[in-house]
């Protein structure tokens, strides 16, 4: 089983994917609460150059709500995570986490039923960035 679904973006600069990216994500109820701009990082903290890579913490408040209900110890693995990367120009890969994959380890009903929501929603966001 994968633990992330994807997608590509071609003929596209990599800030026009960011914003389609977390556009497709409030479709779907989420909000950023981090960006990560792992190009920047790299170069500053270690003087690295890199692609453009950059990680997006998205959350749907009343999911994680439930999530956290069913399982309190599940902040760990909050937010999502959706990451976008550029190793050709104008190429963007679109990935997001599969949390019905990453969350196996726990077992609790209730946890996996949101998770699969969770699912399904960030598919539905990996989908609608390419229409």
């Amino acid at each position: 089983m994968d633990y992330y679904f994807s997608t590509q973006l071609k003929n596209s600069t990599f800030n026009d994917a960011v914003s389609k990216t977390k556009e497709a994500l409030k479709l779907e109820g989420f909000g950023v609460l981090t960006e990560i701009d792992i190009k920047a990082t790299l170069k500053k903290k270690l003087d690295i150059d890199f692609y453009n890579y950059t990680i997006l913490g998205a959350c749907n408040p009343s999911l994680a709500h439930k999530a956290l209900e069913a399982e309190d110890k599940i902040g760990t693995m909050l937010p999502c995570n959706v990451i976008l990367q550029e190793k050709e120009k104008n190429t963007i890969e679109i990935a997001a986490v599969d949390p019905a994959a990453s969350m196996q380890a726990v077992k609790n009903e209730a946890l996996i039923t949101v998770a699969e929501t969770v699912r399904e929603k960030l598919r539905k966001v990996i989908q609608n960035i390419t229409k």
